[in-house]
């Protein structure tokens, strides 16, 4: 991924988003050849030269200032995940000797101990690439379609955008579906040249026409809450609250950690699948122990 043509397909398609009543400005006569704003009047908004703007709109980030960035990101009205995914993807073209950097796959004992100790609630950890990790009990027992699947590391937006099952398994595929190339595209600007996050983006590009369309809008989010909708072959329909927990001591892992409303239908069905996983827990340990 060039990281000057990420910079100027984002840029575009934040601006064509925009009208110039959304803007704050005067629609004009001109008729408009263009869809949104025109170059010039992001620059009048930004406070900028055209020919800076256009500069930067055409991948040419050297020597961009963060006041500069700010002030298009105003212009554009940019969100805290935009803004970070512009930030970032210009720091990158300005690297001098970009590296190919790989995905963190180690996960410590210490935060195996933690999730482990989540006894009640499905927990596990990724990367910013969507491998699953490392994953407590009711974390496997919840997402046993995923770990059904022969690849491995089990990654769940190969999942989402390869296999059959994924738009039974999950509730609201759509939903899904965006989060998580939104999620993989901040993920990219953070690291243009991770060579194992390259090959997942490669894979689902050439094999995904969902996936290409949605990467292709250039939408980035943060993935750091929310809800999510399950159809679960054991336990039916479930809702689950999630949280993401960033672990400052190993960059680009998350613990996601997930809990149901108290009283609700969703937490009688999480505790008939921890129940379920306790029992394959205890049957897998005795055949251990006779044979």
């Amino acid at each position: 991924m060039s990281t000057a043509s990420e910079i100027r397909e984002f840029l575009i398609s934040r601006r064509a988003r925009l009208t110039p009543t959304l803007a704050g400005l005067p629609p004009g006569g001109r008729a408009r050849r263009v869809k949104g704003l025109r170059r010039e009047e992001v620059a009048v908004l930004a406070d900028i030269s055209v020919e800076y703007y256009t500069r930067l709109e055409r991948g040419n980030a050297a020597g961009v200032s963060c006041d500069v960035l700010d002030a298009v990101g105003r212009a554009l009205q940019l969100d805290e995940a935009e803004r970070s995914y512009l930030a970032d993807l210009v720091r990158a073209s300005n690297v001098t000797a970009p590296h190919r950097s790989y995905a963190v796959s180690q996960v410590r004992p210490a935060v195996k101990r933690i999730v482990d100790a989540i006894t009640d609630a499905p927990a596990f950890v990724r990367n910013g690439r969507f491998d699953i990790l490392y994953a407590n009990p009711l974390a496997e027992a919840l997402y046993s379609e995923l770990f059904a699947e022969p690849a491995r590391p089990v990654n769940s937006a190969r999942f989402i955008f390869l296999s059959r099952r994924a738009r039974t398994f999950y509730g609201d595929w759509e939903t899904v579906a965006r989060e998580v190339v939104a999620a993989l595209h901040g993920e990219a600007g953070r690291n243009p040249f991770g060579e194992e996050l390259s090959s997942l983006i490669g894979l689902l590009s050439t094999q995904s026409e969902e996936f290409r369309v949605l990467w292709a809008s250039h939408d980035v989010r943060f993935h750091r809450s929310g809800i999510k909708r399950f159809h679960h072959p054991l336990v039916g329909d479930i809702a689950l609250s999630y949280e993401v927990l960033d672990l400052s001591a190993d960059p680009g892992l998350m613990i996601l950690a997930y809990s149901a409303e108290p009283g609700s239908r969703s937490e009688a069905a999480l505790r008939e699948l921890a129940g379920w996983t306790a029992t394959r827990t205890r049957l897998t340990a005795a055949e251990a122990a006779t044979s």
